[in-house]
């Protein structure tokens, strides 16, 4: 009578699974079907359980990081991204200890950080380095 139990958590997990954008519950499926098939020998159920538990951590052990490499999740990168590489004008001083500085860029003022510390003073070109947040890091052109 065990196989029916085994076989509900079978459902159960496959379900989650197939409900989940991410690989969460596939290994501890794999486990109780290896129960379930246990259950059907009329295998002891200490060893179902034991079998459940050792098949379902060496499931994830041995294939999650392999799963994790074949189905890695790509960055979404916005619009920003075009800007690195892109000329802007200082329009307010920009000094990293003083937490200031301001840029124009295609039209639109953005925050700005000198990528080396160095002081950039107004009017100056500077090219935009990375992004992090919502400041540009910037450096002397």
């Amino acid at each position: 009578m065990e196989w029916i139990f085994w076989l509900a958590l079978v459902a159960f997990f496959l379900i989650v699974e197939a409900f989940t954008p991410y690989l969460v519950s596939i290994w501890v499926a794999g486990g109780a079907l290896v129960a379930l098939v246990l259950s059907l020998f009329n295998i002891d159920l200490w060893v179902q359980i034991v079998a459940f538990i050792v098949v379902s951590i060496a499931l994830i052990i041995v294939t999650r990081p392999f799963a994790r490499r074949v189905l890695k999740v790509k960055e979404n990168h916005t619009n920003a991204d075009r800007n690195i590489g892109e000329t802007a004008t200082v329009t307010v001083s920009i000094d990293n200890t003083l937490g200031q500085g301001m840029v124009n860029l295609g039209g639109q003022i953005w925050t700005a950080r000198s990528d080396d510390g160095e002081e950039i003073s107004q009017g100056e070109m500077v090219t935009v380095q990375r992004i992090e947040g919502v400041k540009l890091i910037v450096a002397k052109k």
